[in-house]
Order: C-alpha cells, then sequence, then structure tokens
C-alpha cells in the first residue's frame, strides 16, 4: 500500500512537471518575435529559438516580421476634376519593432488597412484624372509617404504601394477616347504644317541658289529628262525656258496688225 501511494505521487510530480515545461517553453520560428509581459507589463522581446516563461507570472504575444501583403478595396473616388472613378490597390509592409506593434496599437493589420484605405482616397482626390491616369508612381510615393508617417508609430514600416486598377464608366471612356482620337489629328495638323513650312524655306533656298547660278537650271532640266526617259514610256518633254517664250510673244505683240 505504501509503495502503490509513493507511485502514485511520483507519478504526480512528473504529470506536474510535464504541464509546467508546456505551460514555460515556447519555440519561436527565424521570422517570429515574442513580446512577453510579466505582471501585465512590457518585460522584454524575445526569438527566435526557445523561450522559456514562467507560467502565472508572464505572457507572451507572437509577433511576425516576414512582408504582409495587403489588398486595399475598391475606392470610390472623385477627382478634382469632379471624375468619379473606382481605385484599389496593394500595399506591402512588415513589422520591424514589435513592441510598438504590440502595444500602440490594436491589431495593427486592421489599423493598417483603414489607414491605407482611408490615405488613397484623400491623395487621389487632389489630383485630376489626368494624373491618375498617367503619373501613377507619383502617386504611388506620395500614398507611401503618408502611410510611413503614420505608422512608424507602431513599429511598422510601409515599403510599398502600387495602384492596381483604375475603374471608369463607359461614357468617361468614350468621352476619353474621343479627346484621344482628337488630340492625334491635332498633332498630325501641327506635324504636317510644320512639315510644309520646312519644305517653303529649303524651296526658297533652292530658288535663291538657281537665281545666282542660271547654268544649274539646265542642269535640272537634263536631270528631270533623265528621269522620265527611264521609265520607259512614249512622251518627250522637252522643258522650255521662260525667257525665250516672253521674247516670242513680245515680238508678235509689236509686228503690225493686218488690215
Amino acid at each position: 500500500m505504501f509503495f502503490n501511494f509513493n507511485m502514485v505521487l511520483l507519478a504526480l510530480f512528473v504529470l506536474l512537471v510535464a504541464l509546467l515545461a508546456a505551460a514555460s517553453l515556447r519555440i519561436l520560428r527565424e521570422y517570429e518575435r515574442g513580446v512577453v509581459f510579466q505582471l501585465g507589463r512590457f518585460w522584454k522581446v524575445k526569438g527566435p529559438g526557445l523561450v522559456i516563461l514562467v507560467p502565472g507570472l508572464q505572457q507572451m504575444v507572437r509577433v511576425g516580421l516576414r512582408v504582409m501583403v495587403l489588398d486595399v478595396p475598391s475606392q470610390d473616388v472623385i477627382t478634382r476634376d469632379n471624375v468619379s472613378v473606382k481605385v484599389n490597390a496593394v500595399l506591402y509592409f512588415r513589422v520591424v519593432d514589435p513592441e510598438k506593434a504590440v502595444i500602440q496599437v490594436e491589431k495593427y493589420f486592421e489599423a493598417t488597412s483603414q489607414l491605407a484605405q482611408t490615405t488613397l482616397r484623400a491623395v487621389l482626390g487632389k489630383h485630376e484624372l489626368d494624373d491618375l491616369l498617367a503619373e501613377r508612381e507619383r502617386l504611388n510615393l506620395d500614398i507611401q509617404k503618408i502611410l510611413a508617417a503614420q505608422t512608424d508609430l507602431w513599429g511598422i514600416k510601409v515599403t510599398n504601394v502600387e495602384i492596381k486598377h483604375v475603374d471608369l464608366n463607359e461614357n468617361m471612356v468614350r468621352a476619353i477616347a474621343r479627346q484621344a482620337e482628337a488630340e492625334r489629328e491635332r498633332r498630325a495638323k501641327v506635324i504636317h504644317a510644320e512639315g510644309e513650312l520646312q519644305a517653303s524655306v529649303k524651296l526658297a533656298e533652292a530658288a535663291e541658289i538657281l537665281g545666282r547660278h542660271p547654268q544649274a537650271l539646265q542642269l535640272r532640266y537634263l536631270e528631270t529628262l533623265t528621269v522620265i526617259g527611264a521609265d520607259k514610256n512614249s512622251t518627250i518633254v522637252f522643258p522650255l525656258p521662260i525667257d525665250l517664250i516672253g521674247k516670242l510673244l513680245q515680238r508678235l505683240d509689236d509686228r503690225p496688225s493686218r488690215g
């Protein structure tokens, strides 16, 4: 009977030690940290590896240090030129100070999500639609700077912000298409006018050179005949100087008319 009682005490002691060990031992992975509280007060940040806690006196909160991806839901944004669009984005951030992430804010993931949504609407609402479509990189940096300034107090670092989609209604899409078509037509007319201007300048320079060197005009006549003759056609073109025709017409006018 005495032997059985000692065995029961030993079994209870072993069971108690096992329970204390299970309650006091924690294993943290390489990307995890443990924020330890002792009697409700912050004590220290531990990990990674094996962490020993005093049961009943110390509690630990696990915090991951890996980069987290947050998909910001579509937000209704009214741009500065009164255009209604739906915009969504993706946010990359990670915890750099586990103590602040646990103590300074409750549920830092949800808090960062709500802050990203309000910041997205506030920043994009200050810009026009053209800026939203053409200058996404600059807007991404502006949103990231604003988020980083507020999340630093929570021990969170925003590493990147990317605007993914900008959804427009069909009427606005057609209006933008008409605007783009008109812009292309304007550019085509400007390029054509610039080409005409350059051509007129070159023609004026050529006429000035030919005026100073009449022999060059005769060479141009011969070159034109060579080009026409290479086409194997039956048409014969003979250039006649304008000054010769002028003299002939003058003689015909000076001839006395018959009665």
